[in-house]
């Protein structure tokens, strides 16, 4: 009976909290993509990432200096020997559910998101024991000091280590979760999802903001809105058009080359949201001809010109820079080490070193999200690219949700896989080896399945090297094997902008959207 009425309650509790959820001002928003995938674990699609940070919590966040500060956890202690990590979190955390937050749903989730991300992995691997001490702590012991554990745990870009209900963390890695429930400041209606179409979230009464002002994904996540709604669409006109009519109030991505008539506007805000902002780089498929060899690789690397890239994709000179520091430009592990052949572009010798490789004609896969404005017009460039190299190309077009499904297939290209993807990344992303999941090798790697042993030979050295030069020394080594085997090809960085109706206010740039802390007048 006790058992009962104490489920009773906490249902009681879950709907309350969303009835009062109902009143106050709405958000329409269009994101950038279609959300079909909900697990933020299993996929780094920055659609799912952006859902996730409007359902979930981590324990610690990024401030707006990029500094890990405790979010979840409201104090941690560390050993004297560096090994032992205690955690203990904040009073009064609850799940959508109205269950409470407990210390072990923290222990299953990042042992689930360990499992996926390389930065997770790197730590776990280096983990003698976790679990917790009781329901709102938990201990982390190493197996030897890691100056990166905190860092780990405020990760700000995918895979982001969002804390889940025990129940959720629990389900294989390598399974999608379909069940929808965290501790953040809105929670997921899933009643109201209708894929390709609308999601909706609605303010979480239950949530407890922390009481520091916020910045970036860090201090107080105040939901000072009662609804979110993100509605697709994947025409960019349309979506222009919406916000100018005031039908919609943001958009997470802008066609470059329709940015006039809101820069125009004297309603609408036009702002760069990422203060480092993305790389643009091309995914190869390791696995299947003609690019399963490192001699087609190095043709196709040879055959790439970023500004050409860049240009397409972006437009806006004063908007992008070539780069081809694999780790990003600006960044304390910038270094252009190995990147000799960007400086030999010349588009006959990679036909001929194309067809020097073995190339058979056969048509060249090349996914071209034609939703996404800045990827399709980097797919179209890709497209050029090969056929100046004097390949056939079967450019398919899909909607960005679709390509993220279709990357994930090993498959051949002609029985639904691919060959050539064009992708971004934030800076913050993919800024170190450590963070980096599209330079992952083998075992762990991204999609694209590239596999050199030096790679994670390498990042494992970086890692445990304490010496600084000698860890630059590793970094550059490791960036050399990247581009003799060309994991991937590096197009150059850009700034993104987002648009929004000024009757907006508080939007906190960062890497993602973040929707706390937004006031509509």
């Amino acid at each position: 009976m006790l058992r009962g009425l104490v489920a009773t309650a906490l249902i009681v509790t879950a709907l309350a909290g969303s009835a009062a959820a109902q009143t106050g001002p709405v958000l329409r928003a269009v994101p950038i993509g279609d959300l079909k995938v909900v697990d933020p674990i299993w996929s780094t699609a920055y659609i799912t990432r952006n859902h996730g940070y409007l359902v979930w919590d981590t324990l610690f966040a990024l401030d707006a200096d990029n500094r890990p500060q405790p979010q979840m956890v409201e104090r941690y202690t560390v050993s004297d020997d560096g090994l032992t990590y205690r955690f203990t979190l904040r009073a009064g955390l609850t799940w959508h559910d109205g269950t409470p937050v407990r210390a072990r749903d923290c222990v299953a989730s990042i042992k689930r998101w360990g499992a996926r991300d390389g930065m997770g992995g790197a730590l776990l691997e280096h983990t003698a024991r976790l679990e917790p001490v009781d329901d709102a702590t938990f201990e982390l012991v190493l197996k030897r000091p890691l100056g990166f554990v905190i860092d780990a745990l405020g990760k700000i870009d995918s895979n982001v280590p969002f804390m889940m209900p025990e129940r959720l963390a629990q389900t294989d890695p390598n399974t999608q979760i379909t069940e929808v429930v965290g501790s953040g400041p809105f929670r997921f209606v899933a009643t109201e999802w209708v894929p390709g179409a609308k999601v909706v979230y609605e303010r979480f009464a239950g949530y407890k903001p922390r009481a520091e002002p916020p910045s970036q994904a860090a201090g107080g996540k105040v939901a000072k809105l009662a609804r979110v709604e993100l509605v697709y669409m994947p025409d960019p006109g349309v979506a222009i058009n919406a916000l100018l009519k005031g039908e919609v109030d943001l958009l997470e991505t802008v066609a470059n080359d329709l940015l006039a008539p809101l820069e125009a506007s004297s309603a609408v805000v036009v702002a760069p949201n990422d203060p480092l902002g993305y790389q643009l780089f091309m995914m190869i498929n390791h696995l299947h001809p003609p690019f399963d060899t490192v001699a087609a690789r190095h043709a196709l690397l040879r055959g790439v010109k970023q500004s050409e890239f860049l240009a397409s994709a972006i437009g806006d000179e004063k908007r992008w820079r070539e780069c081809t520091a694999l780790f990003g430009c600006g960044t304390p592990n910038e270094t252009h080490a190995g990147a000799e052949g960007f400086a030999q572009f010349d588009p006959e010798a990679a036909k001929a070193m194309l067809r020097a490789a073995g190339y058979d004609g056969r048509p060249v896969a090349v996914l071209d999200p034609t939703d996404n404005p800045t990827l399709h017009g980097a797919a179209l460039m890709a497209r050029e690219t090969l056929v100046r190299m004097g390949a056939s190309v079967d450019l398919m077009a899909l909607d960005w949700s679709t390509v993220l499904q279709r990357r994930a297939s090993k498959a051949a290209p002609s029985q639904g896989g691919w060959n050539i993807l064009v992708t971004n990344a934030t800076v913050t992303g993919i800024s170190s080896p450590l963070l980096n999941p599209f330079l992952r090798n083998c075992e762990q790697a991204w999609y694209g399945w590239p596999c050199d042993r030096r790679v994670p030979a390498l990042t494992r050295d970086w890692i445990l090297e304490p010496d600084p030069a000698k860890q630059r020394a590793t970094l550059e080594a490791l960036q050399r094997a990247h581009f003799d085997n060309v994991t991937n090809i590096p197009l150059g960085q850009y700034r993104n902008v987002i648009a929004y109706r000024k009757a907006l206010k508080g939007v906190l740039p960062g890497p993602a959207l973040f929707y706390w802390n937004i006031e509509k007048s």
